[in-house]
């Protein structure tokens, strides 16, 4: 009894928590600003995409039951020394229709640095296929970034988290 009571309050907080809001209107430059360097001055001689699948909604129980997930993009600058810099983060729904963009202009992650995204689990406007497209440059020779969404999500007693890893769409180097 003792338990389930200290359980209980533990719990009360998080059922009283305002619901989430999609990042329609996220400022990566004020909320990862940490995470952030000035703009290289010089040309990118190296540039390259990601398209990363997410999953806001799934199919389960022969397809008459859909689950919804909450979706966190995390861009990561995996090299040591170099700066890596965004030129395009944007989210599209299954039919393949722009549902967001999270970049106004380009940003510059610090090495090792990283930056997300997160997409609450009531926001389903990407539906079943959704992705994100992740354009990134560089002043010269560069670790390739790594990009990957983590989904999160139940049903009743059951919970379900599985990640997505981006896959390169290009990359070019300038001669």
């Amino acid at each position: 009894m003792r338990t389930a009571l200290f359980a209980a309050m533990l719990l009360c907080p998080l059922a009283s928590a305002a619901p989430a809001v999609a990042q329609s209107k996220v400022n990566i430059e004020q909320n990862f600003a940490d995470s952030l360097a000035a703009l290289p001055k010089e040309e990118l001689a190296v540039s390259g995409g990601f398209y990363v699948p997410a999953y806001s909604s799934v199919a389960m129980s022969q397809g008459k039951l859909r689950v919804d997930f909450s979706v966190t993009l995390s861009v990561h600058n995996a090299s040591e020394s170099q700066p890596l810099v965004l030129k395009r983060i944007a989210y599209f729904d299954t039919a393949g229709k722009q549902v967001e963009t999270y970049l106004k202009a380009p940003v510059a992650l610090k090495p090792l640095a990283t930056v997300s995204i997160f997409i609450p689990t009531d926001d389903v406007r990407g539906g079943t296929g959704a992705n994100f497209i992740v354009d990134w440059g560089a002043t010269g020779e560069i670790t390739e970034p790594v990009v990957e969404a983590l989904m999160v999500g139940g049903i009743a007693n059951a919970h379900y988290a599985f990640i997505s890893q981006g896959r390169p769409t290009r990359t070019a180097t300038r001669k």
